[in-house]
């Protein structure tokens, strides 16, 4: 690379910074400041990426560098090695360039741009510095969700009354929890929102064929995801337009006429700042103000923006870096075939829901927690793998979201540290839920014999495997109760063996 003056000032851009109004460009001046991509081939090649989610990554970085050239930046865009040959390249180009970032949404990066000598500046793509959230988490024991996101309403003055919370009370999760409805002979079947279709330019059609360089997973780009700011908008606008009414009550509803739900999509957007979180914010609360939208439904989303997302981000900061590594109940199984395959299973909830993880890198927060990360715990599928495939599988994954939901949440794998209890469920929650039970081979009501369901099987097993853990647990003392009055543990214990054979041998 050569220049005919050398660069003296330039801000590096990670992939998933893409933002003009926050962050290192948001002071950035197009006249004195030079603008540095870096494609690293170690992070392309490292895994197997779906291939949605790398063109995604690819597609939308080429766009937004097309963007800064169109506002007047010069843009240097090196392929390399790794990140930090294209970095020490530019700056042999370049002896004594100043080299800006905004801090990386990752551990891993951070280090590297520090050691690089990179000026770190704040990461405002979140409402909540790193600072305020360690300060809240200082007065509590526990880093329970809920107290830090009403401290969130409060600080940001997000529906509230004066002090106190608009509808009088802060959570409606109760009201947030039905089920799929049921189609009634004679009445008009329930209609979903359907989700927009974004049809492919120039860059987007070349960032497809360059999906032939690496290797990936799962179904090719299909409209599915916009790769612009613009495209993010308009996604953000048919949410808060068709779909915001009805997000609260059925946003734990897993319908099989439907992938989207009553869901946004706007998290991969938010994940590599095409669109802010006060942004969003902002769009769903003008929308509750005209009218129309049950409270329900926007302080249900409204906790997942600001309550959730900001939680997750300030607990992956909080621990100490091998938090990724904790495996407190000593699960050590191989993933299971069927995360990779969707046909490799008759479970009709999961083949349903890997099937759309397949075509779309995308499923909704319930299926991701009571479904993929539940078959894992009740396994004991080790939780660094199911870490890796989550990380390389959905459209919106980055390593501070997967971190805390996996470890923490998902598996349960830190003893605790973030969930007072595992999310661990059998067949009837699902059967609850959802309306996968009833195209199923296996009976969610069944505990034993050949058709019991493999989650109702394996719920009791676990709580039978990990009794001891949990005895000292008073939230799962009702769970231990219900695992005492069983009188068939031993066939229990027998069927979750044939039950676990069955997966690994893509027979269940």
């Amino acid at each position: 690379m050569v220049h005919d003056d050398p660069v003296s000032h330039a801000v590096v851009i990670s992939f998933d910074q893409l933002s003009l109004t926050h962050g290192v460009l948001a002071s950035a001046d197009p006249q004195t400041d030079h603008v540095l991509f870096i494609e690293s081939a170690s992070m392309l090649t490292s895994k197997s990426w779906h291939a949605q989610r790398l063109y995604f990554l690819l597609s939308a970085a080429q766009h937004f560098r097309q963007e800064l050239v169109q506002r007047g930046f010069t843009v240097t865009y090196i392929a390399s090695d790794t990140f930090a040959s294209g970095v020490d390249q530019f700056i042999r180009a370049n002896p004594g360039v100043a080299l800006r970032a905004t801090t990386p949404s990752s551990r891993a990066q951070k280090e590297l741009l520090l050691n690089l000598g990179v000026e770190l500046l704040p990461n405002d793509l979140f409402l909540t510095p790193h600072n305020d959230f360690v300060e809240w988490a200082s007065g509590y024991k526990s880093l329970t969700m809920e107290y830090f996101y009403r401290w969130q309403r409060k600080r940001l003055n997000l529906l509230m009354d004066g002090n106190q919370p608009e509808g009088g009370q802060w959570n409606f999760d109760a009201d947030n929890r039905l089920p799929p409805p049921k189609n009634r002979k004679g009445q008009a079947p329930h209609m979903w929102p359907q989700p927009l279709h974004f049809e492919f330019d120039d860059i987007d059609l070349a960032s497809i064929v360059r999906l032939n360089e690496f290797t990936t997973w799962g179904d090719m780009p299909n409209g599915t995801w916009a790769t612009t700011r613009q495209g993010a908008l308009k996604q953000l606008e048919h949410f808060v337009t068709n779909a915001l009414t009805d997000f609260g009550p059925y946003e734990d509803a897993m319908p099989t006429d439907t992938w989207t739900v009553n869901h946004s999509l706007l998290s991969p957007y938010l994940n590599i700042g095409l669109l802010h979180p006060s942004e969003v914010v902002s769009a769903a609360v003008e929308r509750y103000e005209q009218g129309g939208v049950p409270i329900q439904s926007i302080e249900g989303f409204i906790r997942q923006v600001i309550g959730w997302r900001e939680y997750i981000n300030g607990v992956y900061w909080l621990f100490e870096n091998d938090y990724r590594e904790r495996n407190e109940l000593n699960a050590h199984r191989s993933l299971l075939p069927l995360y990779e395959d969707s046909t490799s299973t008759h479970m009709n909830c999961m083949s349903t829901v890997v099937a759309d993880v397949e075509k779309r890198a995308w499923t909704h927060h319930i299926p991701r927690l009571m479904l993929l990360a539940n078959l894992a715990l009740l396994t004991g599928v080790n939780p660094q793998e199911l870490l890796d495939w989550m990380r390389r599988s959905f459209i919106d994954a980055a390593d501070w979201v997967m971190v805390p939901n996996v470890i923490g949440m998902g598996v349960h794998a830190d003893g605790g540290l973030m969930m007072t209890k595992p999310y661990a469920a059998g067949g009837a929650y699902i059967s609850r839920m959802s309306n996968y039970c009833g195209g199923c081979v296996y009976d969610p009501k069944k505990r034993t014999g050949d058709d019991a369901c493999p989650f109702t099987t394996l719920y009791w097993d676990f709580l039978d495997r990990n009794r001891q853990e949990f005895s000292g647990n008073h939230r799962m003392g009702q769970q231990l109760r219900g695992l005492d009055r069983l009188s068939d543990i031993e066939e229990i214990r027998s069927r979750a063996k044939d039950v676990i054979q069955g997966l690994e041998s893509g027979d269940i």
